[in-house]
Parts: C-alpha cells; structure tokens; sequence
C-alpha cells in the first residue's frame, strides 16, 4: 500500500529526491564497477500492471494480445541495454492487510457500478480517468511474461518485501515499481514505472538520501517515520491525535500547503528531535492510543528490516526478521512432499492458488467488471462456486468420517459485505471409482495416470463423459470447450445467440494478429457483453486452478486468455449474434469454419442436454433484434445438433496427455 501522500510530497517538497536518470548509463556504471555481475532490475509487477496495459480498449474483457505484444516489446527494450529484469508478483494476501484489502475492493466494487452505469447511458467505454484493469489481469500477466522467458517470482509473503530483499541481496541497480514503501527500506534505487520513457529508458530515480536530508533525518529514522505516518501495520486513525500535537510543535507549518504535507514534515520534525533508541520507541508506544497491541510500533519499524539488517530502534536479541515459516503454514496440508512441491511451483509462477489453500485453507479473488444491476447472470464467484468446492476436494484430503476441512473464501461479488471470509466445502467430483489422490495425480507417471489426470480435470466440470471428443480437439479448443460447456450449463439465462458469439471467437481468433486485433473499431459497447467478457475470463482461472490441481493435464500456456479470447472481437460477435445476423457474416465469409462452427456448438449443446439443459435462442431488446424476426436467421446458423460429432482442429496426436499434442514447451 505504501504511505499515504508521501510519493506526491516527495514530487512538489522535495524535487532535489526526484532525478531523472537513463538506465543505460546506470546499467554501463554498473557493469564498469562489477564486471562480473550483468545489471539486474528487479520489478514490482503488480504496481506496474495498470502502467503496461495500455490497449485502448480496457471494458471488453482484455486486448489479451496486444498486450502480450506490449510485453514483450518492454523486456526487448531493456534486453538491448543489456539489462536483465526479474518480476515479482504479491503471492499472498497477508492478514495485517486484509482490511485494507476489503476496503479496496469495496471501492472497486462503486467504481464498477458507475462505469457500468456510463455504459448504458453513452454505448461506449469510459474514458481513461474511469479505467480498471481488465479482470485477472495480474494472473495472466504472471504467465505471459513466464512464457516470454523472464523469470517471474510469485511470493510467499508481501511482494515489496520480498522485491527490496532481492534487490539488496544481489546488488540490483534497481527496483522498478511504484510504491512509496520503496523510499523506507534501506535497499536499491527505486526507479518510477509511472516516469518511465520506453523508448529512451529514462525514468525518475526517487533518492532516499535526498529526502532524508530535506526532512533533517538519517536512513534509519525512516521506517519510524514512515510508521507514524501510518502504513500496513499501523493504522491512520490511531494516530491522529499524535499529528495535532505534532502540527502545534511545528516549525514548518506553512499555509500554502495541504493538511497532509504539513503533517509529514511536522512528524518528520518531531523524530528528528527523538533519540534513535529502543526506549524512545517504547516511550512513544506508551503515548499512542494503541490500544491492547502496545507492539504495533515495534512491528511496524521491524517490518521493513530486510535479512541481516538491524536498528537501533531494536534491540539486536529482539529481532526477528520477517522470514516465510514452513512449520506455521503446514495446518492443512500434512504431506510434506505435496506441500514442498506446491511451494516451489507456487515461487516460480508455474501452479494457481494451490500453495494458498495448501497452505491456508484460504483463497481470495478481487473484482472483476460485472454488472450488480443484471440480475440473470450470477457473479463469476457463485458460478464457478461448484468447480471450485471440487478441486478442493481433489487437493484436501478428507477427514475420519469423511468430513473435509473447510475453505475460507474471500471472493469479490455483488451482495457480499467480506466482513468474514465464506466457509466453502469441498464436494467430491462423481468419478467412478471416486477422485484420485494427490500423490497419484501429482507423481505417478505412465498412460493410466495421464487418462486419471484428464477425467478428474473433467469431472471437476461435470465433463467427465466428454473425454473422447475433447481429446480430439487442440489443446486450447478443449480446454475453451470445457469452460463454455460449464458456463452454458450453471448460467440458466444464456442463450443460443451468446453460445454463437463465443464460438465465433475462438475459430475468428485463430490467426489474427495483435495489429489486426487493435485496429478492430465498436460502433458501440454493450454492456451484457462487457459483464460476459469478464465472466468468461474468470472462468479460465478457474480452469488455471483445476490444472495445477490435477498434476497438469494441460500446458499452463494452452489454457491463456490470448489463445481463445479477444475482448473487442467478442464484442463484436456478441452484438451480431444478437442482431440476428447471417453465419457467414459472424464468420467474417471465411467457409472453412461454418463445420467447426456447427461441430463446436453440437458438442455444447449435447454436453448441456446430457445434464436437462436446453439453451433456447434469445435475442436481446434495448435495439438488439427482437425475437419475431429470429425467424430470418441462417439456418444454419440456428441449427443446434448434429448427428455425429466431426471435431474442428483435429488433433492428429491422440492420446491421454493434450499437453503433449502441440510442439512442446515447458512442461508443467
């Protein structure tokens, strides 16, 4: 979170701290003085999503390949200064910052409602000042730049931690991000994504020393001050009372300045007058309202001593450096092989939220971009409620007497206040022979174990009966298939025509390039698509999570939004389909795909009927077609069965392991 005001004071107060810096030379610098060691920027990931998705389009549920584009164009650009980047991504929700979290996402959760309310009065997205990344963006991100070749770090504690201890310990010329926390701990330069010039590589370096020296401190005041300002650990609303004794003391005070400067530099003034000693902090813990926790103080200076640091706030035989304790996260998962894997996948970006519930027993999911107003479509959360409670089951061994231990699930949807997590249980998959264990689906190898791996993947969707077709389709068709089938099946209100439109994207998808895909231009947006957009994108982590369950039936890479989904392109297809219009006008004439086209929708609808689910036609109202003309529709285009099934991109590799059925990358 990083401290309230403190990024902007440093800008207008103390421009000496702000300097413009090219990395190229602080990268030739570098390896002048270590000839040995290439230069090394370690990057905050998660402070820097928002800054790398610049699409134009943000509502319509993700440019997925632009934006793969615009990675991959970042790492060229700092891969021809010879500079090596190292991406870390926030792997935990740590408990001292769940309220802050919920208080986030309840904000999200009004900045949603009025950009939907935006939408259906102008037809069109937002401008800039409204934008949210696209839902599940950091997810995918973490993936994509795996993909591209980086090494990409998921944590097991808070992410700015775990980047400041890195960027010490192996001497990085810097930390790219955008948190003021990276002005308090006693690491690396801290250069500015939001400053940052591609093209030139030239950023602002923000100067811990600098600014210690226009407040009239040293380095070791400022995690003290930085606590006193209120952080993570210790909360605004206790010290209050402490700022207006310090704004009276204040030589500072100046008029020009808002409330929250001159709180800063009237805190700053005060500490420099404190003696750098344990019992200063223990008598200024004694003059705070803190309440029942008197070591909040101590916690919160603490929290930002990397490995091998100390302070004279603290005594030496007191600390304990926030270190990652295996023995204080076993509680659920007891199988110390299970869990040591899970953990090393989980660092290196290869597994989804299975270290959390292994760990925990606890997931959470932040908002995605759905629509409160529109009741006939549940939130992505209670959709996928059912696929989840059975990939728990996979991951959780039962109990005496059968009984699983409780989830806590901190998921993001309309109606849900998050004053406490939801306790989820797991409910096993209906597998002949029952589910699998872990350690079979996990270790064991062969043919037998491959088909093991598949059919709980697909149990876990209620696709268990499907497995022959699907293995006839390209890997990330199945998996595409495996969610629409799912989606079509627990969302009663979907219709013929939104089946059509996500059909048509997929086989539309199929080589259009990231250029083609930007210079795609909307009439107009509508506002069900945008919440269906999101809907579907959620579902690919869920099926994220059923992989990394299932010891990985699929490449990771296979089941990435930018192999089945365009936001823009589904928003066309989407507002067709609903216009009422011919088959060969959804398929852009392109015959070759009217068969696929028909063969996918029969094997939806087939898999639907199987479970007494019927998917009528229903166009739309509000200026969509209205149901008498329907009648108009391609024949073709309305016909929903088929006799026999001919799979669309066969897979002429057929067998159990669909990770195995394109050219092979990593394996997971």
């Amino acid at each position: 979170m990083g401290i309230k005001g403190l990024q902007g004071f440093v800008a207008r107060v103390c421009p000496d701290a702000c300097k413009t810096v090219d990395l190229r030379e602080v990268a030739e610098k570098h390896r002048i003085d270590h000839p040995d060691f290439p230069p090394v920027i370690v990057v905050d990931a998660m402070s820097c999503v928002r800054y790398w998705y610049t699409p134009e389009s943000w509502v319509c549920g993700g440019q997925w390949r632009e934006y793969l584009a615009i990675l991959e164009d970042f790492i060229k650009a700092f891969m021809a200064a010879g500079i090596k980047l190292v991406f870390y991504f926030d792997g935990v929700v740590e408990e001292k910052k769940r309220d802050e979290w919920i208080k986030r996402r309840l904000q999200n959760n009004k900045e949603i409602a009025r950009i939907f309310q935006f939408i259906k009065t102008h037809r069109k997205q937002p401008g800039r000042e409204m934008f949210i990344v696209p839902s599940a963006l950091p997810t995918f991100t973490r993936f994509a730049l795996k993909s591209l070749g980086q090494k990409t770090v998921c944590t097991l504690q808070e992410a700015d931690f775990e980047v400041a201890a890195y960027g010490l310990q192996h001497n990085c010329i810097g930390i790219l991000g955008q948190d003021s926390d990276y002005l308090i701990y006693n690491t690396c330069p801290y250069f500015s994504i939001e400053k940052l010039s591609l093209d030139r590589l030239v950023t602002v370096m923000y100067s811990r020393e600098d600014l210690c020296r226009a407040l009239g401190l040293s380095l070791t005041h400022l995690p003290l001050f930085a606590c006193l300002l209120g952080n993570d650990v210790v909360p605004e609303s206790l010290l209050e009372g402490f700022w207006r004794k310090c704004l009276v003391t204040s030589p500072h005070k100046n008029n020009s300045y808002n409330r929250r400067t001159n709180i800063l530099l009237a805190v700053a003034n005060y500490i420099s007058k404190v003696p750098c000693s344990y019992s200063s902090l223990k008598h200024l813990e004694e003059m705070l309202p803190l309440g029942s926790d008197k070591t909040l103080l101590y916690r919160g200076v603490e929290s930002y001593l990397l490995p091998g640091q100390q302070s004279p706030w603290i005594p030496p035989n007191l600390t304990s450096c926030q270190t990652f304790s295996l023995q204080q996260q076993t509680d659920v998962c007891q199988d110390k092989e299970i869990f040591q894997l899970a953990k090393e996948q989980h660092i290196q970006s290869e597994n989804y939220t299975i270290f959390n519930i292994l760990s925990k027993g606890e997931i959470e999911c932040s908002n995605s971009l759905e629509d409160e107003c529109d009741t006939e479509i549940p939130g992505q959360a209670l959709i996928y409620r059912p696929a989840r409670q059975h990939i728990y089951s996979v991951l959780l061994e039962s109990g005496k007497g059968g009984a699983y231990p409780l989830v806590k699930e901190w998921f993001v949807y309309f109606g849900n206040p998050l004053q406490q997590p939801e306790l989820i249980q797991p409910v096993q998959p209906s597998m002949p022979g029952g589910t699998p264990n872990l350690k079979t689906l996990w270790f064991a190898k062969g043919p037998d174990v491959e088909k093991q791996r598949c059919s709980t993947f697909l149990a876990c969707f209620h696709l268990q009966d499907r497995m022959e077709e699907l293995q006839a389709l390209e890997a990330p068709v199945a998996a595409f298939c495996c969610l629409l089938a799912y989606l079509m099946m627990q969302v009663s209100s979907l219709s013929l025509e939104d089946l059509n439109a996500f059909v048509a994207v997929i086989l539309c998808l199929k080589g259009k390039s990231a250029a083609q895909l930007a210079g795609l231009q909307l009439a107009q947006v509508d506002s069900r698509g945008v919440h269906l957009g999101a809907v579907f994108v959620r579902g690919l982590t869920t099926l994220l999570m059923a992989n990394s369950a299932c010891g990985f039936p699929f490449r990771m890479d296979d089941l990435m939004p930018w192999e089945v989904f365009d936001g823009k392109l589904f928003q066309e297809k989407y507002q067709q389909s609903h216009q009422g219009c011919s088959l060969e006008e959804l398929l852009e004439g392109n015959e070759s795909l009217y068969t696929p086209f028909q063969n996918l929708k029969s094997f939806i609808c087939k898999a639907c009927t199987a479970k007494k689910r019927t998917i009528q036609s229903r166009p739309r109202g509000n200026g969509f077609i209205t149901g008498t003309q329907q009648r108009e529709f391609n024949p073709r285009f309305q016909q929903t069965h088929r006799s026999s099934f001919v799979p669309p991109y066969h897979n002429q590799r057929r067998g159990f392991l669909w990770r195995n059925s394109q050219p092979q990358g990593k394996k997971y």
